[in-house]
């Protein structure tokens, strides 16, 4: 028997679930945080927070009251286990999840930070969820159904991505911090082919200006699911195109390959010449 559908209400549990969790662990704790709360996990690039950790806690278990025998993918605890992700193409209902996505920002009091959380049913995305606990709502996307903006009164704001324009017009956002060395140099002194191109520091913001538009293209070195699965299908259902470096497409089991999201595939192919080497 396949699993049911992921549906709206479906992501809307999963939506209050990371409302509380930010109002209970992540928003006390910003511009907050002890020099003890702040720690270095792979490099000083990349961090974790108490917040993290106890929003990661909280949300994992609420999960699983809410989606009983549901996986829970998440960020912190796949940094102590790799062995989370295996079998991800396999499970019937697995959220993959960031409890803070854009830690840096967070941890210097800048207020661009998310909460992130994707659902996925045999390796196929069908639900992203993206919290601003700034703003307090969320961008939403359910497989089929479109992507919106849903508000705490329950108005909803469709999200459409922009209308395609030369290279030359082109506004993204670029992450290259974890590009080969050999390939640090190429992309950044390309980037004066588009119009701008700066870095966030957190994908939670990028899908969401993507998604509604307010950029044309993302670039990013890094495939972590955490940090795209909810976004790429929120971009998806709001009508643009992405895929890895080398034309092939994004799915949350991949582990390798920078991804470029653009309005269409003939913009993705435009960046993808302009900023990077054939062979790449």
């Amino acid at each position: 028997m396949s699993p049911m559908p992921f549906s709206k209400a479906d992501a809307l549990t999963v939506a209050e679930i990371l409302r509380s969790a930010a109002k209970t662990e992540i928003l006390p704790r910003f511009r907050n945080l002890s020099a003890g709360a702040i720690r270095t996990k792979t490099s000083q690039l990349d961090l974790v927070t108490d917040a993290d950790e106890a929003a990661e806690r909280m949300i994992e278990a609420e999960l699983l009251k809410a989606f009983p025998g549901a996986r829970v993918i998440g960020e912190e605890g796949v940094s102590r286990d790799a062995r989370l992700l295996d079998g991800l193409d396999e499970a019937d209902l697995a959220f993959i999840l960031d409890p803070v996505d854009g830690t840096m920002n967070f941890a210097c009091g800048l207020p661009l930070f998310g909460v992130m959380a994707a659902a996925v049913m045999k390796g196929e995305i069908v639900g992203g969820i993206i919290l601003d606990p700034i703003s307090d709502d969320w961008a939403i996307a359910v497989r089929g159904e479109g992507a919106w903006i849903q508000r705490l009164d329950g108005s909803t704001i469709p999200l459409r991505v922009a209308p395609a324009v030369p290279l030359a017009e082109m506004t993204g956002n670029v992450s290259w911090r974890y590009l080969p060395k050999e390939l640090r140099p190429v992309v950044t002194g390309n980037l004066p082919q588009v119009a701008m191109a700066a870095d966030l520091r957190c994908s939670a913001h990028t899908y969401r200006q993507t998604a509604g538009g307010h950029l044309h293209f993302s670039f990013s070195s890094s495939v972590m699911p955490w940090d795209h699965a909810a976004g790429w299908l929120i971009h998806r259902e709001a009508g643009g195109y992405t895929a890895h470096f080398d034309g092939s497409p994004y799915r949350p089991v991949n582990r390798g390959g920078g991804l470029i999201s653009a309005p269409d595939e003939e913009s993705w192919q435009a960046l993808r010449n302009a900023l990077l080497p054939p062979q790449a």
